[in-house]
């Protein structure tokens, strides 16, 4: 089973690495139906969560010790989740905790210890998600206690791998290999507008590690556009994937994503889970689209609950 977090140019920072919109032909014209019963009813939330998690731990919690201690970085595994912290986040995105609600119950308890991990490490802001279905009757009360407000949505979809596309595009796609993993990270970066110091480094020793299978497209011998899989057994998380500007609306990201879900298939995952941000009014979220063409279905939505010290009750 693979799960993809796509990212894309257009959308925020924080909702970059990502939540279900209203789908309707108007927005979604010519796409699949919004939900096959056998994706509905075969997929546990606790997969989908728990393995977007472990390919965050493993990407933030791999970073090299001199980018850990240059942005503060700390990460601990709490109640069957992840609790990942960055001190000095240039993005406002790297402070996340998610995957809880399945080894241990969401209680005023748990949240209190991961917002006291984000107090003590001096971050300025984080992310908690929790699937809907994991939160306790009494939510709104300790959310509350501990400052929590609602942030944006992100859109959870899977993919069964029974029919996949062609990869359709003029660039050339390629696995990355590890002296080429330097150029990958910058692009990978750029293509998001966040900056590479630091977060640079964090990127480029995935490339090589076991389980991690980077792709790129290239125009003539730059990247860039990029996407990337995790494979855990027959479950693995697609993750990170962006354009370069001047490069955009030529397929990358499409055939990319076709690319990997081979890939997928190869490797003998049976599924494909995925996340991206919920359109705002007004707003068009290309990794959505891409993701609904290439086969995805929606499965629920998750709301980001944002902490900040200031808002926190003491």
């Amino acid at each position: 089973m693979l799960v993809e977090t796509e990212l894309t140019r257009r959308v925020p920072a924080q909702r970059a690495f990502s939540g279900l919109a209203e789908f309707s032909s108007e927005s979604c014209p010519n796409e699949p139906p919004e939900c096959p019963p056998m994706i509905a009813d075969g997929v546990a939330p606790s997969l989908l969560e728990q393995v977007e998690a472990e390919w965050m731990y493993r990407v933030e919690g791999g970073a090299p010790a001199h980018v850990r201690a240059a942005l503060g970085m700390s990460s601990t595994r709490l109640g069957g989740g992840v609790v990942l912290g960055m001190r000095h986040d240039p993005t406002g995105y790297w402070n996340k905790a998610l995957g809880f609600g399945f080894e241990a119950p969401v209680d005023s308890d748990l949240v209190g210890q991961i917002c006291e991990f984000y107090r003590s490490l001096g971050a300025p802001s984080a992310v908690l998600q929790f699937a809907p279905s994991v939160l306790p009757d009494n939510w709104d009360e300790i959310r509350a206690a501990h400052g929590l407000e609602p942030g944006e949505v992100w859109i959870k979809m899977a993919h069964d791998l029974s029919s996949i596309g062609v990869p359709e595009t003029d660039l050339r796609l390629a696995e990355v290999e590890p002296r080429e993993a330097a150029r990958w990270a910058s692009a990978l970066l750029r293509g998001f507008d966040m900056p590479e110091e630091g977060l640079s480094d964090m990127f480029a020793v995935v490339v090589g590690q076991p389980g991690f299978r980077c792709y790129c497209a290239r125009d003539g011998e730059e990247i860039v556009a990029v996407g990337n899989v995790l494979i855990m057994g027959d479950t693995a998380a697609m993750w990170g994937a962006s354009t370069l500007a001047p490069h955009q609306r030529r397929g990358a990201q499409s055939a990319l994503l076709v690319t990997r879900l081979r890939v997928a298939k190869a490797a003998g995952c049976r599924l494909v889970l995925a996340e991206t941000g919920k359109e705002a009014p007004g707003e068009r979220n290309p990794s959505f689209h891409n993701l609904r063409k290439a086969g995805f279905a929606a499965l629920y939505e998750r709301l980001n609950w944002v902490w900040r010290p200031s808002s926190a009750r003491r």
